[in-house]
C-alpha cells in the first residue's frame, strides 16, 4: 500500500476512550463513559438515541461547546492526528468554524434577532478567515444560494424567514469557514415533514458537493436512512451498536437498536402494530448496574444484571450486549423485517 492511499484511508477524526462528567451539587455524574469512534473525510455518521442518551454532549465535547459544569474525564480527540484542545476554550477557538462547525438545532434562538442574517454569515468570515467587509458580504450572498435562499433575502432578520429558511441559514453560516467537519444537533426536528425531507436532501447534496464530514445527532432513525453511511446507537451514555446503514436496518444486533427500529411507522408494512419501548430511560443520578439496557430488554439474562458488556466487533460492525459475547445460550434475536 503506497503512503498516498495510506493518507487517504487515516480518519478524519479519532475519538478516543471519551469520558464526560457532570458536576451536579458538589458531585461527579458520569455522563460519558469510554465512547470511542473514527469519522472519514466524506462520511456521514447519525448519533441516534432517546434524549438523555449521550449524543449531543459527545458532538459538543468535540466541537468544544461543553457547558460550564461538564468536565472531560478521560480519552482524547484528534483532528487529522493532532490532538484536539476540547478541554480548553481559548485553545479550541482556531479550530472552531475553521476545522468544525455547528447546525444548532433552534435557528430562531441561535440567530441575533436585530441582525440582518446576511451580516451573521459574513461576519466569521471576518473574524476567522480575515476577509474585508465586502468580500464577508459576498462571501455570505454566495452561501445563502449555495443553500437555495436568494442573495437578496440577506437583508432580512431572521423573524421575517420560514423555519425552513431560518434552517438554511443556520446551514450556511456552518460552511462559512469551509470546514471540514459539520455536526448537525438534530437540525430538523422544529420543522414539518416536508422541511424535514427539503433540509436532509439539502445536506446530503452539501456532502457530497464539498466532501463534508457530516454527524448528525437525532433520536429518529427514519432521517437517516438516506442521509447517513454509518449509524451510532447510544445508550446510557454509552455507544451500544455502530454499524452501516443497511446492516442495521436489515440485521440490528442489539436489542434497543432493534425496538427503535419496531418504533418507526413503516406505510410498506401496512398495519404494523408499532411497539413503543416499555419504561424509561436512565438518569445520571441512578443508573442500573451491569447494562444499563437490562429493565428495559426484553431479552435480559442474569448476566446483564451485573457485568458491562463491552463494545466489540461483530460482524461488519461493533455492540456492546452479552447476547452475542455471552457463552451461556442466550435468546435468539431475529432481525428486522
Amino acid at each position: 500500500m503506497n503512503d498516498m492511499f495510506q493518507k487517504a484511508a487515516d480518519p478524519l477524526l479519532s475519538v478516543n476512550g471519551l469520558c464526560i462528567d457532570y458536576g451536579l451539587k458538589g458531585v461527579s455524574l458520569p455522563a460519558i463513559q469510554n465512547v470511542s469512534f473514527e469519522l472519514r473525510a466524506g462520511e456521514a455518521v447519525a448519533l441516534v438515541g432517546e434524549s438523555g442518551s449521550g449524543k449531543t454532549t459527545t458532538a459538543m465535547a468535540i466541537a468544544g461547546l461543553l457547558s460550564p459544569n461538564a468536565r472531560v474525564s478521560g480519552g482524547q480527540v484528534r483532528y487529522r492526528g493532532a490532538r484536539l484542545p476540547i478541554d480548553d476554550d481559548a485553545a479550541m477557538r482556531p479550530h472552531r468554524w475553521n476545522d468544525t462547525s455547528v447546525i444548532f438545532q433552534g435557528a430562531m434562538n441561535a440567530l441575533n434577532p436585530v441582525h440582518r442574517i446576511v451580516k451573521q454569515i459574513a461576519e466569521p468570515c471576518m473574524l476567522k478567515l480575515g476577509m474585508s467587509r465586502d468580500q464577508a458580504i459576498a462571501r455570505a450572498r454566495e452561501l445563502l444560494e449555495l443553500v437555495g435562499i436568494p442573495a437578496d433575502r440577506g437583508a432580512s432578520y431572521p423573524h421575517q424567514l420560514s423555519g425552513g429558511m431560518r434552517q438554511r441559514v443556520m446551514i450556511a453560516m456552518a460552511l462559512a469557514c469551509r470546514p471540514a467537519i459539520v455536526i448537525g444537533d438534530e437540525p430538523t426536528t422544529a420543522l414539518d415533514v416536508i422541511n424535514q425531507a427539503q433540509i436532509l436532501k439539502l445536506l446530503v447534496e452539501l456532502r457530497s458537493n464539498l466532501n463534508l464530514a457530516l454527524m448528525l445527532i437525532t433520536h429518529d432513525l427514519s432521517v437517516v436512512h438516506e442521509s447517513c453511511d454509518r449509524v451510532m446507537i447510544m445508550y446510557a451514555g454509552r455507544i451500544v451498536e455502530d454499524g452501516t446503514v443497511a446492516d442495521i436496518f436489515a440485521a440490528p444486533k442489539h436489542p434497543y437498536t432493534r425496538l427503535l427500529i419496531e418504533s418507526i411507522p413503516n406505510p410498506e408494512k401496512g398495519k404494523r402494530v408499532l411497539r413503543p419501548i416499555p419504561g424509561d430511560p436512565p438518569t445520571l443520578v441512578k443508573r442500573p448496574s451491569g447494562c444499563a439496557f437490562h429493565p428495559r430488554c426484553p431479552f435480559a439474562m442474569p448476566v446483564c444484571t451485573t457485568e458491562l458488556p463491552e463494545l466489540e466487533g461483530c460482524g461488519q460492525g461493533r455492540v456492546a450486549c452479552h447476547l452475542h459475547s455471552s457463552p451461556m445460550q442466550a435468546p435468539k434475536v431475529e432481525a428486522h423485517a
